[in-house]
Order: structure tokens, then C-alpha cells, then sequence
């Protein structure tokens, strides 16, 4: 037993307001030939790792919740039949597992399988399709894709996490303090480069209504321009987002998950950053401002102050967070916002995973929607193929027009 660190139950306590499942797809090529033995090797793998042999302990208001033992049963993994058997009635499947979020208390994850699939890319004839659905708590997208890739074989161990004494809050926050004034100084004299501010709302910021949709599409890494498939993709999102919105756009940025530096000492260590996505310059120009945007954020995020308001966030005691996130409003609506989209991006290794004895040929994510986004992407690579995923609400607009501009733009 260990309790949770702060931030994680931060994202436990929050599910309740906003739901925060992450849900990691995987194709294979083919059907396993021995469905049953497949999943039992699933089971077993999970039974192996200490992180998803466990659950979440939320018996005190006044203490944190705790991560307790937990036996892996065959209610962990479930067989669906997709609607029509097809890889768009499957994705429209998935869809519909997110109004099905998991309670931690019980399970933090849980494996879907769809098979057989026909029209999976890249895949002729049928294949299989397992998407790990992860409460958040549990982890971020980086440590969520290590855990999976365990599951479907990847001998690397999950990476532990480094679990420290808290602390003392008032010394905690007087360090944090003076780094922080530090920063400001940093940032005035030039030797770090200001964060990007606030900026106006657009139709991917109004409130997700109506139903959902996710879409896929797969590319090999030596298709998408450079430098890295991150930026190539975010400069393709500005193009395709500026055009869906009506072209007369100055301002757009995007939210970016960024792996923290340092020991990982939560099972979630990121924070999203804001890049600009600079709609109204040329691709070459562009692209080099989201890579300053990317270094920057990068830069900011090792400076002292980051890690010290870090350690101590870690020492606020659970009574007044808990307190904190009970009244978090998700009604409420902002006049500005720091992106008008969502871009996750994560490489999950190389293609070293199976379900059974069927190959994995590609991977894809759906970054969840809040009340101020209704317009996410996933970017999402195994081995040399890169799936650029797309989760928007009917309320955005037209989500196959919105994929049809972000396939030409990539």
C-alpha cells in the first residue's frame, strides 16, 4: 500500500467533474489464433506488474487516497462484437466507451478487444483491435503506453516511480516563493523567453454538444515533414484549423503535453504548454516559431522554480485539496483561453507488441474533451508508422471536412 501523490489524486478526485480516461488503441494484423489464450497472457503479464495489480483506497476525507492490492480477474478484459465489423464501426465504438468511465476504486484500467476488424489501414483482410482504457490517475500518456505496451509483451520493465517524503508545506512554499520571483527576474532580463498569453475563443472552445466522433489517419514517419512528426503535425493542424474556421484568423495556439524533467515522483509528471500555431505565416516560418514555442516551454520547465512549486503542491494536505477540486466550477465559461485545440503527442517504441500471436501495426489515441475544448488530436507512433487522430464533438462542425483539410495539410 502507498498513498497517491497529489497530483494523481488531484486527477482521481476531478474524474468526477470532468471524466479523464484515456483510452489507448492498438491494431493487430489478424486475429489471434487462440482468442482465449491471448487474454490469459494479458491477465498473467498484468498479474506481473505491481502498477496494474492495484486500486484506489478513498476511505478518509481528511487523507489521501491510498493504492491498494488488487486481484486481476477476466472482468478486466472484455470481447466486443463491432456494430458492423468494420474499422470506422469500431472507432464509433470506442466513441461510446467514454461515457463508460471507470471507477478506480474498483479497477484503474480495463482492456477492450474488438475482433475481427476489417479496413483497419495499412491491414489487408482482417485484423484485431485492443484499446486500454486508463483512468488518469494511474498514469499520463507517456507512463499509460508503457504499462499497455507491458501488457502486449514489451519485455522492458514499467519504469518505477520514486516515491519521496513530502515535506513541510510552509518551507516548501517559501522556497517555491522565492524561485518563483526568480523566474520573474530570469524572464525579465531576457535569459528565458515568456510564456504565451491568453487568446479569443473559437469554435473548437465552445462547450462539446451533441455527439462525438474520432477519426485516424496513418502515415509512415517518412512522409510527415520535419524536423520532428510533432511539429510537422502542429503545423499541419494550423493549416487545416485555420481553413475549418473560415480562414480570417490571426491568433491560434495549441495545448501540448510535455514530459517534465527530473525523477518521476507521481504516476503523472507533465504540464501542458501553449504553443502558437501561427496560421497567417509561411510553413517554413512557421514551423520555426513552433519549434522556439516547443524550446521555450522546454527551457521554463527546467528552471528550479517549476520543480520547488512542484514539491510544493505535493504538501498540500488532502482535507484542503480535496475541498479545492470539490469546488471547481466546470459550468463556468472563460473570456480567453490559452489554445484553441488540444495536441497530445507521444511515441510508444517500435513495433515489439503483440495480442497473442497477431502482430501490432499501428497505434492511435483520443485526448478527452472539457467544457472548453471541443477539438483534440492524438499523435501517436509505433515502430515507423504514426497515426494522427482527431476527437471532436458535433458541435465544432463537420468533423470528416475538418479530417479532409488536416489529411491534405499533412
Amino acid at each position: 500500500m502507498h498513498r497517491l501523490a497529489a497530483v494523481d489524486a488531484q486527477f482521481y478526485w476531478m474524474s468526477a467533474k470532468i471524466p479523464n480516461d484515456q483510452f489507448l488503441l492498438y491494431a493487430f494484423d489478424g486475429e489471434p489464433t487462440d482468442l482465449g489464450w491471448a487474454i490469459e497472457q494479458v491477465c498473467r503479464r498484468a498479474r506481473a506488474c505491481p502498477d496494474l495489480s492495484m486500486r484506489v483506497d478513498d476511505g478518509c476525507a481528511l487523507t489521501y487516497p491510498q493504492w491498494v492490492p488488487a486481484a486481476i480477474g477476466p472482468e478486466y478484459v472484455v470481447c466486443h462484437g463491432p456494430l458492423d465489423g468494420t474499422w470506422r464501426g469500431c472507432l464509433g465504438a470506442v466513441v461510446g466507451l467514454a461515457g463508460e468511465q471507470l471507477d478506480a476504486r474498483v479497477m484503474p484500467w480495463r482492456l477492450h478487444v474488438f475482433t475481427p476488424v476489417l479496413g483497419i489501414p495499412s491491414i489487408h483482410g482482417p485484423g484485431s483491435v485492443a484499446v486500454m482504457q486508463v483512468a488518469h490517475a494511474l498514469g499520463d500518456g507517456v507512463r499509460a503506453s508503457a504499462l499497455a505496451a507491458w501488457l502486449f509483451g514489451r519485455a522492458t520493465p514499467v519504469p518505477s516511480v520514486v516515491r519521496r517524503r513530502a515535506g513541510f508545506l510552509p518551507l516548501r512554499a517559501v522556497d517555491a516563493a522565492r524561485t518563483h520571483r526568480q523566474l520573474v527576474r530570469d524572464t525579465q532580463a531576457g535569459l528565458l523567453a515568456p510564456g504565451l498569453g491568453s487568446r479569443p475563443l473559437q469554435a473548437t472552445n465552445a462547450r462539446p454538444e451533441g455527439p462525438r466522433a474520432v477519426r485516424t489517419l496513418v502515415r509512415d514517419r517518412s512522409r510527415l515533414p520535419g524536423p520532428t512528426v510533432t511539429v510537422g503535425v502542429l503545423a499541419a493542424v494550423s493549416t487545416a484549423l485555420s481553413e475549418f474556421l473560415g480562414g480570417a484568423v490571426d491568433s491560434l495556439g495549441a495545448e501540448v503535453p510535455m514530459a517534465k524533467p527530473g525523477v518521476r515522483q507521481a504516476n503523472n509528471h507533465f504540464g501542458n504548454v501553449v504553443v502558437g500555431l501561427y496560421p497567417n505565416l509561411r510553413r517554413e516560418d512557421r514551423v520555426q516559431r513552433i519549434v522556439a514555442d516547443l524550446t521555450n516551454a522546454r527551457r521554463r520547465f527546467e528552471h528550479p522554480a517549476i520543480r520547488s512549486a512542484d514539491r510544493a503542491f505535493a504538501t498540500v494536505p488532502a482535507a484542503l485539496l480535496r475541498w479545492g477540486v470539490s469546488h471547481f466550477d466546470s459550468d463556468a465559461r472563460p473570456a480567453q483561453v490559452t489554445g484553441n485545440t488540444v495536441v497530445s503527442s507521444v511515441n510508444r517504441g517500435g513495433a515489439d507488441l503483440r495480442l497473442g500471436d497477431a502482430p501490432v501495426v499501428l497505434t492511435a489515441g483520443y485526448p478527452a474533451l472539457s467544457p472548453a475544448m471541443g477539438l483534440t488530436h492524438g499523435v501517436h507512433g509505433i515502430g515507423d508508422t504514426v497515426a494522427v487522430s482527431v476527437h471532436a464533438a458535433e458541435s465544432v462542425g463537420d468533423v470528416d471536412a475538418y479530417v479532409e483539410l488536416l489529411d491534405a495539410a499533412l
